[in-house]
């Protein structure tokens, strides 16, 4: 009979887990969604202080498809005029690993003006990249570009740290490994 008791005990401990963690990722999702806008609602919202790009990999001097569609959609955010500024948040942590040069020069090579970028190396994670942009760049007001599944835990991140934040989206194709990312951000969302 003990064994039996210490059995429910743990499975209803790990039903618990579960639904907590559920209920967490669907709370974080639930209270940003409707930062999530299209590129004409970011026109009609007047200019942020900055479009924040995130980093998602380079292959030496170039951006991996996820980070060349964020760039792509941050370019296009800048040039019609919703902000004169942009921060390329990402890894360059190693001397051989450089995100943040290679996003500047993808951007300049696209007609971006140098003055108008802002380089942060140390985007090593979500969290990192917006409390640098709220305590080192003072930015107030964002328009964060990532692809969908990320943007939830951004703007929730940034929205804690008192930074009027809202979200485009850059997923325009499909992405290897897309569901195991999806799962790691349940995870990730629960954490932040």
């Amino acid at each position: 009979m003990r064994v039996k008791n210490i059995i429910i005990a743990i499975i209803s401990i790990i039903l618990i887990v579960i639904i907590v963690a559920i209920s967490i990722n669907e709370y974080v999702i639930k209270s940003t969604e409707k930062n999530i806008i299209t590129e004409e609602e970011a026109k009609q919202k007047g200019k942020f202080d900055c479009i924040l790009i995130l980093g998602a990999g380079v292959w030496g001097d170039t951006p991996s498809p996820m980070l060349e569609d964020r760039l792509l959609e941050g370019i296009e955010l800048y040039k019609s005029g919703v902000s004169n500024k942009i921060i390329m948040s990402g890894d360059h942590s190693k001397d051989n690993y450089d995100e943040v040069n290679v996003m500047k020069k993808y951007a300049e090579d696209r007609g971006v003006s140098s003055e108008d970028i802002f380089m942060d190396h140390a985007g090593l994670s979500t969290y990192e990249s917006m409390y640098r942009a709220k305590n080192i760049f003072e930015v107030n007001s964002m328009l964060i570009v990532t692809q969908k599944y990320h943007l939830y835990r951004s703007i929730y991140i940034a929205k804690s740290l008192g930074i009027e934040a809202y979200g485009v989206q850059s997923n325009p194709r499909e992405y290897e490994g897309q569901f195991a990312r999806d799962v790691r951000e349940i995870g990730a969302r629960d954490k932040d």
